[in-house]
């Protein structure tokens, strides 16, 4: 068994976008409403927003506010936490580097964290969400009654306390499935047609940079696949 103390990572941007957008990142700057970190070894749940002059949420993190969260980031790793997100790699630590200023640094803990959504992109060639891979592993999954589209405006309504709750459960089920992965050395989910399939993690979850050491599996069955080097874009 991987005997690793993770730290789960989540944010939730503030800029209000038209409905039934796709691609969140073309609407940049996106700003940082807030942000949740969960330690599965000790349970310790962890949030960052910005404050006003009162001491009130503000409606986004400024940019000194979102280098201190890389600085909390930065040392969660240097005191032995792994780093581990959804989608991290070509959102959350995209967003912070810009956002915070601190390109460089949201680099090096982007590829040194594991973004478990990048290990199944490389493994299996298609992407996976959240939920289904914890249903798959029986797990709670996300909070119901809010989404990650309607966030923006919740926040900008004054509706903190369900938007960090909302933020909390993510980061909370993101440590567990990590945690849980490892120790079944598989993660399971259902596809879209019904059928349980697998993928075996023999060796825990990788890092972005040692998940990039996998072959390339072979997805011509599809349209349109993900391709690693669209993650990595803003890294270089």
């Amino acid at each position: 068994m991987v005997d690793r103390k993770y730290l789960a990572f989540d944010i939730e941007t503030a800029k209000l976008l038209p409905d039934g957008v796709d691609d969140i990142l073309a609407h940049r700057p996106l700003g940082i409403s807030c942000a949740a970190g969960f330690a599965h070894d000790s349970g310790e749940v962890m949030t960052w927003h910005g404050h006003t002059e009162s001491g009130a949420p503000s409606p986004r993190m400024s940019e000194a506010e979102a280098r201190a969260l890389v600085d909390d980031l930065a040392q969660f790793e240097a005191d032995g936490y792994t780093l581990v997100t959804w989608n991290g790699l070509s959102f959350d630590f995209n967003v912070l580097a810009e956002e915070s200023g601190e390109r460089a640094q949201c680099v090096q803990l982007a590829l040194g964290h594991v973004d478990m959504m990048f290990h199944v992109v490389c493994s299996q060639g298609h992407y996976l969400g959240l939920q289904k891979a914890a249903l798959g592993m029986s797990l709670s999954g996300k909070l119901s009654g809010v989404s990650g589209a309607e966030a923006p405006a919740l926040w900008a309504k004054g509706e903190y306390e369900k938007i960090l709750a909302y933020n909390v459960q993510d980061v909370r089920v993101t440590a567990e499935l990590a945690t849980a992965g490892d120790a079944a050395k598989t993660l399971r989910w259902t596809t879209q047609r019904g059928s349980p399939t697998s993928m075996a993690l023999p060796d825990g979850w990788k890092s972005v940079q040692d998940a990039l050491e996998i072959p390339e599996p072979d997805n011509s069955w599809m349209s349109s696949p993900p391709k690693r080097e669209r993650f990595l874009e803003w890294t270089r």
